[in-house]
């Protein structure tokens, strides 16, 4: 008879090479990264390369063809309204471009009429929209207004500030061309007069693009002038996503140099599009979208790159995942839960989102931990290890 010890050892040596061997051929768990599902605030926003520029620029431009003398001017001079910045001589005309020179002046005269009715209809504007904040003030005051209104009305009357005094610069520049267009004709002689080109408004040169005396064609850019302490940002955005920017947007203003992000508010949205070649040589519809600083611009210049953020929506409570937790089922979008060190797919509905975070509408609740980056490796049930 054998004894109960020498038929036990052998079976526990033959459990124990099976656990061995079920150990070893287990699959190993995968290395995984992790987010959470969390409740905050989330913006949507739409990113864009923008470019500082004076918001009111002005080009002194050859009036005629003919001989431009040096000019003495560098960039960042200051120049005043109606002084000598240019001095050229015309070319001698022909009876063509003596009719071509009398067309210009008449158009000019035409210009700065049209210029002075519409500084006419601002001015009014203006007048009318200080009335009505007058009065909304005033209602503020006796608690039948509400701070929105109060609100709108102040920048109703900014903005109709800045429309008027863009019209009387219109209206400066339209006055310089036409002294320009006139000088271009010959005297009672016949002679050809110089023509002394002047500044349509005071402000700091921004660039002289011709410096050198030398034969121009009528119409050539020669000097630049406005004033780059009133700035705005000019961005280009698709228009398939100019669509969901509308005026009075809030902007962030980052990646300019300094330590701070700037705030500002989206002005104006550009009603046309135009054809731009991006860096892979594929044909995009873009939007320019003209935005105003909220802060002050500080060292900022005309021609300054910006990164501009652009808000086209936030919620204060959200339940948001980190967006590279997301992948595509087919129609659905999915992610990886993590339960147990153990992952399960699961179809959840996406709401608003931006470059790192997607609002979830549903399929996922606030403390939850999903995969980031999952890989094609993964699959429902399989065992994972984080950190």
């Amino acid at each position: 008879m054998k004894k109960p010890g020498k038929t036990v050892a052998p079976a526990l040596l033959i459990l124990a090479i099976a656990a061995l061997v079920f150990f070893a051929m287990r699959p190993k768990p995968v290395h995984i990264e992790t987010g959470q599902a969390m409740s905050g605030p989330l913006q949507e926003t739409v990113e864009a390369e923008g470019e500082t520029r004076a918001h009111e620029r002005y080009t002194v431009a050859a009036p005629v063809s003919g001989r431009l003398m040096r000019i003495e001017l560098h960039d960042g001079d200051r120049v005043t309204a109606n002084q000598a910045v240019a001095v050229m001589t015309p070319t001698p005309l022909d009876k063509r471009e003596r009719d071509a020179a009398a067309a210009r002046v008449s158009a000019a005269a035409s210009q700065l009429r049209a210029a002075g009715e519409q500084a006419a209809r601002d001015r009014a504007d203006l007048e009318q929209a200080r009335r009505e904040l007058a009065r909304t003030r005033q209602l503020a005051r006796q608690g039948l207004s509400t701070t929105q209104a109060l609100e709108q009305a102040v920048t109703t009357e900014q903005r109709a500030a800045r429309t008027l005094a863009a019209a009387e610069y219109l209206t400066q520049t339209a006055t310089a061309q036409l002294r320009e267009a006139r000088a271009a004709l010959p005297d009672g002689r016949g002679n050809i007069r110089s023509i002394t080109l002047r500044a349509p408004r005071s402000g700091p040169v921004l660039r002289v693009l011709e410096k050198s005396e030398r034969i121009v064609t009528a119409g050539t850019p020669l000097l630049l002038i406005g004033d780059p302490q009133k700035l705005e940002v000019v961005a280009d955005v698709l228009s398939s996503d100019a669509v969901k920017i509308s005026a009075g947007a809030p902007v962030t203003l980052d990646e300019w140099g300094g330590p701070q992000p700037l705030r500002g508010v989206v002005r104006l949205v550009e009603p046309y599009a135009f054809t731009k070649i991006s860096a892979l040589g594929i044909e995009e519809q873009r939007v320019n979208i003209i935005i105003d600083f909220c802060d002050p611009p500080g060292t900022l210049g005309d021609g300054y790159r910006v990164m501009a953020r652009i808000i086209t929506w936030s919620g204060d409570t959200t339940v948001k995942i980190p967006i590279n937790a997301l992948f595509r089922q087919g129609e659905n979008w999915c992610v990886f839960v993590v339960k147990n060190d153990r992952v399960a797919r699961r179809t959840v509905t996406v709401g608003h989102r931006n470059q790192t975070e997607a609002e979830i509408l549903n399929g996922l609740s606030q403390g939850e931990t999903v995969v980031s980056h999952p890989s094609s490796q993964l699959d429902d049930g399989m065992r994972v290890r984080s950190g």
